[in-house]
């Protein structure tokens, strides 16, 4: 699976100082470096190099400063990493490559190129806030099937886990979490009910999702 070459490019991006996270805004991996502004790396992780690989590189390319390719190394070298036209077309592009080997390390083939131009500053500036809002590494680059765990489903979390215990007011989650009031009238998940005005709890959907991805629950005793 695809998942497979996420810790090893990842492994390498870090190698370069950036901070790696999977499943950013629809990219297999977003990197960025300590910079102000940081540079930003997107990555896009295929089993084998092909078309459909340079066709997601183009759309998210306007949005970043790097914009890397990375595959499984084919048996005996034979796959597209070893054909001169696919290499020449990532470099017309400014993309890199680079190949992922059995045994874990990672091979340049193509450097990217740092000088295209930003098209999209926009995406450009929502990939960065979700990268630095998420805690931790909690999506593993190229996944497909699970919910991806986005900054926001990590706050909707953190809400769930105080109201696990019992009826919260708004005000009080407010203490830790500041978003909680609009995470709780939002419902985005359907976690949450209001049991009276700026009072919540949770539902049997919450409690799934608690037992799905448990969570540290909050101490607002001392806020009441």
């Amino acid at each position: 699976m695809e998942t497979a070459l996420y810790l090893p490019v990842k492994r390498f991006l870090e190698k370069l100082g950036f901070t790696v996270k999977g499943e950013i805004g629809g990219c297999d991996l977003v990197a960025l470096s300590g910079d102000d502004p940081p540079v930003v790396v997107i990555g896009e992780l295929k089993l084998t190099f092909n078309l459909e690989l340079i066709l997601q590189a183009v759309d998210r390319a306007g949005a970043c400063d790097e914009v890397w390719l990375a595959a499984k190394l084919s048996a005996r070298g034979k796959g597209r990493e070893s054909d001169a036209r696919y290499r020449n077309l990532c470099r017309r592009l400014g993309f890199g490559m680079l190949a992922v080997t059995n045994t874990g390390d990672v091979e340049v083939i193509v450097k990217p190129s740092t000088t295209a131009p930003r098209r999209n500053p926009k995406k450009r500036s929502r990939l960065i806030r979700e990268h630095e809002r998420r805690k931790g590494d909690p999506a593993m680059g190229g996944s497909t099937r699970a919910p991806i765990m986005t900054a926001y489903r990590q706050q909707a979390l953190a809400c769930a886990a105080a109201l696990s215990g019992g009826p919260r007011r708004v005000k009080d989650l407010r203490i830790d979490m500041p978003d909680a009031g609009k995470i709780l009238l939002h419902n985005v998940y359907g976690w949450f009910d209001r049991a009276e005005r700026g009072i919540y709890v949770l539902t049997d959907a919450g409690h799934a999702a608690l037992k799905r991805w448990p969570q540290q629950p909050l101490d607002l005793t001392a806020a009441e």
